[in-house]
C-alpha cells in the first residue's frame, strides 16, 4: 500500500513546525515533502543580533535535513498551485522547473516586505527579512562609519553617520537598539563623532502592537541611548542623499532601513481562493473552505481568532509556530494517522524584546519586566524556542560578554542582491561595480 503524499510549502515557523509535528505523528506512514528555497529554517527573532555582529550567521539557521527526520527536502521556490490537479509548480535554485504532486497540501509560505508607494523607497531603502539583508546591513553600517572618518566635509561625515529606521514595531525597534550599540562601538574605535539613529513610525508609540508597558520600557531605553524616536512621523520621499520626512524635515543620510511590516507571500494570490487582506482564508481547523485536502497556516493564512470572535490572529512568529503544530496534527488526522482534529486556540504567553546589552522588555505571563531580569527572560525564551544551535548561541553570547566584537566588512552581499522590491528579488541582480565610496 502506497503512503499518502503530503507537501508542505515553506519552512518558516509554521512550515517547519508542521513538518516536524507531522513526521512525529505519522512515524513514516506518510511521504512528507518540504518545499523550500533554502536547506535551513531561519530563526528570525535573532536576526538583529546577526546584523550587530553579536551572533554568527549560522547560529540562527537550523538544518532542515539534520533536524527533520522522515521529511524529504525539495529545494525550490513555489510559483504555482493547481488545486484541481493536486500539484505544486516550483523553480529550483539553478533555474529549472519542477512539479510535485500531493494528496494533502500545507501552505506555509510566510510573508515578504511590505512596500508602500513612497517615491524612492524601493530604490534607496533595504528591508530586513533574511540573512543576506542582515549581512548587508552590517557591512554597510560599518563602511559608513569608516568612510566618515576620512571624509573632509563635515556634512558628509554627519550624513554617513546618520541612520534612519522606518517602523518601530518588533523588528525595527530591535534593529535600532542593536545597531546603535554597534555603531557607538565603531565610532569609539575610529575616534569618530557619535552616530545618530532615528526611529520613525506613524503610530503614537513604539511597539504599537504590544502592551503599553513594553512600549514605555523600550522607548525609555532607546531615548536614554540617544536614539531619536519620532512617533507620528514617516518618510515622504527617499533619495540617494537622505530622506524627506512627513513633517517636512530633510534628513541627510546614506542609510534607510525599511521595517514597516510585512504582507503575505504573493503565492497565495495565485491559489485562486478567497483572501482576507492578502491572506488565505481558513477555518479554525486551518483548512481552506471547500478544499478538504488543503491547509494553510502562519502569515499566509487568515486564521479565525476564537478568543476574539470576528477577528483573525495577527501575523506573528508565536502564532505561526503554534499553528504549525495544529496543522501537522490535523493533516495526520485527515489521513487517519493521528488523533481527532482540533481547532486552533491560543493563549497569550507574553512577548520579549531584546534591546541589546543586558536591556530588554518582557511580559512573560503578563508580568512586566525590564532591565536585567527582562534580559535573562528574553534570552532564556530564545534558547527554549530555538529548534537547534542552543549551545552555539549561548557560547556566542558568553564570548560577546568578555571579548570585543569583530567589526569588519566581509563584502559577501552587495546592495543589488537585497532589493526591497519583492518582485525584483525574483529577477537576476544586475552586475554592479564595487560600491567604493557610494
Amino acid at each position: 500500500m502506497s503512503r499518502p503524499r503530503v507537501v508542505i510549502v515553506g519552512a518558516g515557523f509554521a512550515g517547519y513546525r508542521a513538518a516536524r509535528t507531522l513526521a512525529r505523528v505519522t512515524r513514516g506512514r506518510a511521504l512528507i515533502t518540504l518545499l523550500n528555497p533554502t536547506d535551513y529554517f531561519l530563526y528570525l527573532p535573532l536576526l538583529p543580533q546577526v546584523a550587530a555582529g553579536l551572533l554568527e550567521p549560522r547560529r540562527v539557521t537550523v538544518s532542515l535535513p539534520g533536524t527533520l527526520r522522515g521529511v524529504r527536502l525539495l529545494l525550490g521556490e513555489a510559483h504555482g498551485v493547481d488545486l484541481d490537479g493536486c500539484t505544486v509548480h516550483f523553480t529550483d535554485p539553478e533555474g529549472g522547473s519542477g512539479v510535485v504532486g500531493f494528496e494533502r497540501l500545507v501552505l506555509a509560505v510566510g510573508s515578504v516586505n511590505k512596500l508602500l508607494p513612497i517615491p524612492g523607497v524601493a530604490r534607496h531603502a533595504h528591508g530586513f527579512r533574511g540573512l543576506a539583508e542582515a549581512l548587508y546591513l552590517r557591512d554597510h553600517v560599518t563602511r559608513q562609519v569608516e568612510l566618515a572618518t576620512t571624509a573632509d566635509d563635515p556634512a558628509v561625515r554627519a550624513a554617513r553617520c546618520t541612520f534612519v529606521v522606518v517602523g518601530a514595531g518588533y523588528t525595527g525597534t530591535e534593529v535600532a537598539a542593536q545597531m546603535q550599540l554597534l555603531t557607538d562601538s565603531l565610532a569609539r574605535r575610529h575616534h569618530a563623532a557619535r552616530p545618530r539613529w532615528i526611529l520613525l513610525d506613524t503610530a503614537p508609540r513604539v511597539l504599537p502592537e504590544l502592551d503599553e508597558r513594553l512600549s514605555r520600557t523600550a522607548d525609555r531605553v532607546l531615548r536614554a541611548r540617544g536614539v531619536d524616536v519620532r512617533t507620528g512621523t514617516s518618510v515622504k520621499e527617499a533619495t540617494r542623499d537622505g530622506v524627506l520626512l512627513t513633517d517636512g524635515e530633510f534628513v541627510e543620510s546614506r542609510t534607510l532601513v525599511w521595517c514597516v511590516g510585512v504582507r503575505p507571500d504573493p503565492l497565495v494570490e495565485v491559489v485562486g481562493q478567497p483572501l482576507e487582506r492578502g491572506r488565505l482564508i481558513v477555518d479554525p481547523y486551518l483548512q481552506v473552505p471547500g478544499n478538504a485536502d488543503v491547509f494553510a497556516c502562519g502569515d499566509a493564512a487568515a486564521v479565525p481568532d476564537l478568543q476574539h470572535p470576528g477577528e483573525f490572529t495577527p501575523m506573528t512568529a508565536q502564532h505561526a509556530w503554534r499553528q504549525g503544530r495544529v496543522a501537522g496534527e490535523n493533516v495526520a488526522a485527515s489521513l487517519g494517522l493521528g488523533r481527532r482534529r482540533r481547532a486552533y486556540r491560543h493563549r497569550d504567553l507574553g512577548f520579549a524584546v531584546d534591546l541589546g546589552g543586558v536591556r530588554a522588555a518582557a511580559n512573560p505571563l503578563g508580568i512586566p519586566l525590564s532591565g536585567l531580569p527582562a534580559g535573562a527572560v528574553t534570552r532564556g525564551y530564545h534558547l527554549a524556542a530555538l529548534p537547534g544551535n542552543r549551545v552555539r548561541v549561548a557560547a556566542d553570547w558568553l564570548l560577546d560578554a568578555v571579548l570585543p566584537r569583530q567589526a569588519v566588512q566581509l563584502g559577501l552581499v552587495r546592495s543589488g542582491a537585497v532589493p526591497l522590491d519583492t518582485e525584483a528579488a525574483h529577477r537576476p541582480a544586475p552586475q554592479q561595480p564595487p560600491e567604493g565610496d557610494s
